[in-house]
């Protein structure tokens, strides 16, 4: 964490998400009303995992309170000013205009739910939409439209100098607003790719060459280009239509440009060198591979075997395998394990495990 050029305080999406979840769990807690905290704007390229945050965020409430968490997700760019405060029709006596009140303030307001109006894209509306959106940031209302008390609002937008669709946000609004800029980080990315089934060949290839987890450049003129996002299109390919790189090599090339995809294409050929899954996890005597690159996609297939096979037997296998590589290596595959829900309690009880706790290697 640190200050960005234009002094705002930069985080990857995990901190941000661990420092928002904490904020957000304490209001509730504390039964104090989330009109008492700013609403937030998310600043980063696009890409970077903003949106995704926002759904770790809510995950996380609802885990920790119990609380129905939902997520009412408005695009401003597809709205006009007028859309906000909804369409005007004329009462029972037709002598005044009553405004229907729109979707988005059409929310739960119970107890046991926890409402996120989050205004994704906010920098890419027009100056009067954003101008409109000012009473939803501070006042939570628009006209006569109120916002529910159960309700947090959150926002986020590309930068102006992402080059991408964006306009410089009015003064007034952006001082209704608690700002934070989000990096891209790969260490924090990796655990979020580990629990959520990201391909191995993604996984291995962002730990090997963590470089070309985001290389977004806001001048260029190459509409396809490595993010957080597109490494996720990709993993989505490799996993649902095929882990054939030759077969899917040209939809790759569409998610992360051409460059991006030679250097993966290489990448992947490395994995028909590493022993047989059914070996290391069957009794833990396969042949060790010496290279480091060839030990990072080892790594990445066995979290990625041990997620489809949690047998105990065969993950204690697979630590008894791990053994007999160098301790980083140890250290890392059980750091991995452990992001995974399902294989999480296996591990922490293997004897290695605990003896690696113990002494602080892990």
């Amino acid at each position: 964490m640190s200050e960005n050029g234009a002094g705002l305080y930069s985080v990857n999406v995990d901190g941000m998400v661990d420092m928002l979840s904490k904020a957000y769990i304490s209001l509730i807690e504390h039964r104090v009303l989330f009109r008492k905290f700013p609403s937030v704007m998310l600043w980063g390229p696009p890409g970077v995992g903003k949106s995704q945050g926002v759904r770790e965020i809510a995950n996380i409430i609802e885990d920790r309170t119990g609380k129905r968490t939902v997520i009412t997700d408005v695009r401003l760019l597809l709205f006009n000013p007028v859309d906000l405060r909804g369409i005007p029709t004329a009462n029972e006596d037709k002598t005044l205009a009553v405004w229907l009140k729109p979707k988005i303030f059409q929310m739960d307001e119970s107890s046991d739910t926890v409402n996120i109006l989050f205004l994704d894209e906010i920098s890419a509306a027009p100056p009067s939409v954003q101008s409109a959106a000012y009473q939803i940031t501070l006042d939570r209302a628009v006209g006569e439209h109120k916002l529910p008390e159960n309700c947090i609002v959150m926002a986020a937008g590309n930068r102006v100098t992402d080059r991408s669709v964006a306009y410089n946000m009015p003064k007034a609004l952006a001082n209704r607003l608690c700002h934070f800029e989000i990096r891209g980080d790969s260490k924090s990315w990796h655990d979020w790719a580990v629990n959520n089934g990201i391909h191995k060949y993604v996984v291995g290839y962002i730990e090997y060459n963590s470089g070309a987890l985001m290389r977004f450049d806001g001048a260029g003129a190459e509409p396809a280009f490595p993010t957080p996002r597109s490494w996720e299109m990709v993993s989505n390919i490799l996993s649902a239509v095929s882990d054939c790189i030759d077969e899917v090599f040209p939809l790759i090339v569409g998610c992360i440009g051409f460059r991006a995809a030679q250097d993966f294409y290489e990448w992947v050929g490395l994995y028909e060198a590493l022993p047989s899954m059914e070996d290391i996890f069957g009794d833990g005597e396969a042949k060790i591979p010496q290279a480091p690159e060839l030990q990072i996609a080892l790594r990445s297939s066995m979290v990625s075997y041990a997620a489809e096979h949690p047998e105990k037997k065969l993950i204690d296998n697979s630590i008894k395998y791990a053994c007999r590589l160098p301790w980083a290596f140890r250290g890392k595959l059980l750091h991995d394990y452990c992001c995974i829900p399902a294989l999480s309690r296996t591990v922490r009880e293997n004897e290695v495990f605990k003896t690696a706790e113990e002494s602080g290697i892990k």
